[in-house]
């Protein structure tokens, strides 16, 4: 009995998730038009993005290419002054033909939930599609449609080719995903800063 508890304390809030997200999930191809895509910092090493988040960066770079969204929110850890994941995002993608006026940049998404609830308060985002690894694109489209965000997501099912890496990624994300449930339904919490209105992506917005 005490086996099946522990079970269905693991995994059940993974499959809550994954019920509340079914149809939001897509192809980069398929991607309806959204204005923003927010794409989750993964780490930077040598000024360059991990390989994760490089992949992250292209599918939301061929996303603003190809029309599908008019706009990058690049969200992530800026803690330190010698750790700026997020400008070496946004110089990433303006390497690659993204324009500077299209770029957010959201220096203290330090986790998922922070990165939701700020791009809705601080940068005013109503909806968006969420780019991310396969493995946390699930919990990320549902903390940012459970803080208020229309949100869809994508995947990138490259990590496959990093299988220690993503094995461990995928348990800390049953972890994370019953931490997620916790906070939108019982402790909503704030981020660890919030501040003014930034708006770095208000004629984005404004397009529609």
């Amino acid at each position: 009995m005490l086996g099946v508890l522990g079970l269905t304390l693991v995994f059940g809030p993974a499959a809550y998730v994954r019920h509340a997200t079914r149809g939001r999930i897509y192809h980069p191809a398929d991607v309806p038009g959204e204005p923003v895509a927010i794409v989750f910092g993964a780490g930077v090493h040598g000024g360059e993005p991990s390989p994760f988040l490089a992949r992250r960066l292209d599918i939301a770079i061929g996303l603003f290419q190809r029309g599908q969204v008019r706009g990058l929110l690049m969200t992530g850890d800026n803690s330190r002054e010698d750790y700026d994941e997020v400008g070496i995002m946004a110089r990433y993608a303006a390497g690659r033909g993204v324009p500077a006026a299209a770029i957010g940049q959201d220096h203290a998404g330090f986790n998922t939930y922070d990165s939701c609830y700020r791009a809705r308060v601080i940068f005013g985002v109503r909806r968006a599609v969420v780019v991310t690894q396969s493995f946390h694109v699930r919990r990320a489209t549902f903390l940012c449609r459970q803080l208020g965000l229309e949100a869809d997501g994508v995947g990138d099912d490259t990590s496959d080719t990093w299988p220690g890496e993503t094995r461990k990624s995928q348990v800390r994300e049953l972890l994370a995903t019953m931490k997620a449930l916790w906070q939108t339904q019982v402790s909503k919490p704030t981020p660890h800063f919030l501040g003014p209105h930034e708006n770095a992506l208000d004629q984005v917005l404004a397009a529609g």
